[in-house]
């Protein structure tokens, strides 16, 4: 079940038993699989624990998630990597070709989770040291503000530079009370070469990629940061100058560091689509795009090897792999053995029923109906719904499930959107309405789309 982002709950060393009860937040059903990727989340911390002369033999216990799409085998991913604060990426295993032919090379992956990984010890840096950016930030702004001619030649008179501290002291005053923010500013911003036009395009090399090799990062070392002078409000300005002085103020050598260390440690793959590999080569297709050549080029990595990345090596032993598929045609024995052995875990997630659409609806934390609710409520509607227009939505999603393509739980999303597409367009008129949705308004909105049948399948 895919459901928007929220901000992770910080759960490193929570227990089995504790993880289970986060994941029952947002994931509705599915118990083995929460248990086996709580145990795994376990086994990380245990490992840590471990005497280092035998914590380098501990390698992840990998899993392979079965069941047909929907169900929330990539939601239960990401929201454990957002419980355990690790860098995180999904990639889908049909992406891959047989060592990068046409298209990308599986060690690809690697260099997307350090990416991932930068980004977040980054964002973290930058936080730790935004107090200090804002002060410098600031200072930058009064100098914009009130820089009066001759200031320097002032300097020595006593009664001159008082009265420029005073001044100064007064804008900073008002500057930190917001009443500057409307008023305009000239100020010189930095532009690094990659932000250049035309840059992106020169170092975006297929082949520069697969050799771990940034061409970018080369040439921005010989071309220095160039100044554009532009005109901004003050509080456009002080947006910008933070950002640009809580860069300039974090470590690149101890981010760099702490991003592989964490890749290395606490790293989590997630490979989708990965039965797509399994079946047997289809008619007509090459060995240069053969689904066992990918497997053969994933094998090494889910082993353990070291991938070169921009930002150095990084050895992958203890990366966990989660993969996952419908298996509907290939079967996991289909995958070549050797990868098979280094999926210990097998768990079958289970299609969901009626009931547990119901549930959907309204028990996770950013339930749909939530959701709904919340965004109308921008609008100045209220919007409820009554249990019995819950059940008939949950019984419609479960049917159109059964007549067509089954999409497991996103299917709630195609039946809400056809359900409320004329309050969401009118909602700017009906400021100040409550709107109640029974199961009369279900029926009458949705019924015409489900006698057609191929409206229905155009549409839901």
């Amino acid at each position: 079940m895919e459901i928007d982002e929220q901000q992770p709950v910080s759960g490193a060393e929570l227990t089995p038993r504790e993880v289970v009860a986060e994941l029952d937040h947002f994931i509705i059903g599915q118990a083995k699989a929460k248990r086996a990727v709580a145990v795994a989340l376990r086994n990380r911390w245990r490992r840590k624990q471990v005497a280092s002369d035998l914590r380098d033999e501990i390698a992840p216990k990998n899993i392979i998630l079965i069941g047909p799409t929907g169900v929330g085998k990539t939601e239960i991913a990401r929201r454990l990597a957002r419980l355990a604060g690790a860098p995180f990426i999904k990639v889908e295993a049909t992406k891959f070709t047989e060592v990068g032919y046409v298209g990308k090379d599986v060690e690809s992956m690697i260099r997307d989770l350090v990416e991932s990984a930068v980004h977040m010890v980054r964002t973290e840096m930058e936080a730790s040291v935004k107090e200090q950016a804002r002060e410098h930030a600031e200072r930058k702004i009064l100098d914009a503000l009130y820089n009066p001619d001759g200031a320097e030649a002032d300097a020595a008179d006593p009664e001159s530079t008082d009265r420029t501290d005073r001044t100064r002291e007064k804008l900073e005053k008002m500057l930190r009370a917001g009443h500057l923010d409307d008023r305009v500013i000239e100020l010189d911003i930095s532009r690094s070469p990659a932000d250049m036009p035309g840059f992106q395009v020169l170092g975006g090399s297929a082949g520069m990629d697969q050799m771990g090799i940034n061409l970018q990062d080369m040439l921005s070392g010989f071309i220095p940061k160039q100044t554009s002078r532009r005109k901004l409000t003050v509080a456009e300005a002080r947006e910008v100058l933070v950002g640009e002085e809580a860069s300039g103020l974090v470590d690149q050598e101890r981010l760099t560091s702490e991003a592989l260390r964490r890749v290395q440690e606490d790293g989590i793959v997630f490979i989708d689509e990965i039965d797509k590999i399994a079946a047997p080569d289809a008619a007509g297709r090459g060995p240069d795009v053969s689904r066992e050549g990918v497997q053969r080029d994933i094998l090494p990595i889910v082993e353990g090897s070291q991938v070169t990345t921009r930002h150095g090596q990084v050895k992958t032993d203890h990366i966990l792999f989660i993969a996952a598929g419908a298996f509907h045609v290939a079967k996991p024995s289909d995958l070549i053995p050797e990868l098979q052995g280094r999926f210990p875990i097998r768990v079958e997630l289970a299609a969901l029923d009626e009931a547990d659409l119901r549930r959907i609806l309204v028990e996770p934390s950013n339930a749909l109906v939530r959701q709904y609710r919340a965004t109308m409520a921008t609008e100045g509607v209220t919007l409820d719904f009554t249990e019995q227009a819950l059940d008939r939505l949950a019984a419609l999603a479960f049917e159109v499930n059964g007549r067509s393509e089954n999409i497991g739980a996103r299917r709630l999303h195609t039946v809400m959107e056809a359900l409320l597409e004329e309050i969401s367009f009118d909602a700017p008129e009906r400021k100040g309405e409550s709107i109640e949705i029974d199961q009369d308004e279900v029926d009458r909105r949705l019924a015409p789309i489900l006698e057609d049948e191929d409206l229905s399948r155009y549409i839901l």
